[in-house]
């Protein structure tokens, strides 16, 4: 009888640890690279890149980064506009829908490695695409979309200063290199990880919704493991 007893009691703590371990994760932040390995290119570049098999899968949230590793021949647009998305035309967007995150310069001789940062800011869907070469890279498969959740929302550091109280994000300058936000990423940076807020909060409770949100059905098929577990005991 004592023995069955310790043996449900550390599938009990073991089911308490791994409920805590999940929770913590959810809560965090992430940044995605953009294509993983391969980078921000169009086809022509790297016939292999699939940036809607990319997205794929995932889910993005305010807070998170994109980070897009490249060089200065490809651009890197964000717009929240479907028509400019569809046409690969930056030039004639509208400045409070489409940012332009970095500008390339093709005339030049040299070609360089650029990691551009970029935070999910507004809830919704999002497109991205390089702007370059009158739009032939986007033609060519340089261009995605993804939907943007609130999740916890922005962090104390994206937010507006002017207003401590509103998720309002700030206003990138399209063009200006300081509008984009700081971030621990490095440039070598090739795989997604996970990065927690400023000052995060220390949980003492677990949330079986946040887990449930990310882990849908699964959770189910702990409990049916945990209670075979304990009939077998």
């Amino acid at each position: 009888m004592e023995q069955s007893f310790n043996s449900k009691l550390q599938w009990f703590l073991l089911l308490i640890i791994f409920f805590i371990s999940f929770s913590r994760s959810a809560d965090a932040y992430k940044n995605y690279t953009v294509g993983d390995s391969l980078g921000w290119f169009d086809n022509l570049e790297k016939p292999t890149v699939n940036y809607g098999k990319w997205v794929a899968g995932k889910n993005f949230s305010l807070g998170d980064f994109l980070i897009f590793n490249t060089d200065n021949n490809h651009s890197v647009i964000q717009t929240y506009n479907f028509t400019t998305y569809t046409s690969c035309d930056y030039d004639n967007a509208l400045n409070n829908d489409t940012i332009q995150w970095s500008s390339t310069d093709p005339s030049s001789t040299a070609v360089y490695p650029v990691s551009i940062a970029v935070p999910l800011l507004k809830v919704g869907t999002t497109y991205f695409f390089s702007g370059d070469y009158d739009g032939e890279q986007c033609e060519n498969g340089q261009n995605f979309k993804i939907n943007v959740t609130h999740g916890q929302g922005l962090p104390r550091s994206l937010r507006d200063p002017s207003d401590d109280d509103s998720e309002a994000p700030m206003s990138p300058i399209s063009g200006d290199d300081e509008s984009v936000p700081d971030t621990i990423v490095p440039a070598s940076f090739d795989h997604p990880h996970e990065v927690s807020d400023d000052n995060p909060e220390p949980s003492n409770s677990v949330s079986l919704s946040i887990f449930s949100k990310f882990f849908g059905t699964k959770l189910n098929w702990i409990f049916v493991v945990v209670g075979l577990a304990f009939s077998i005991c």
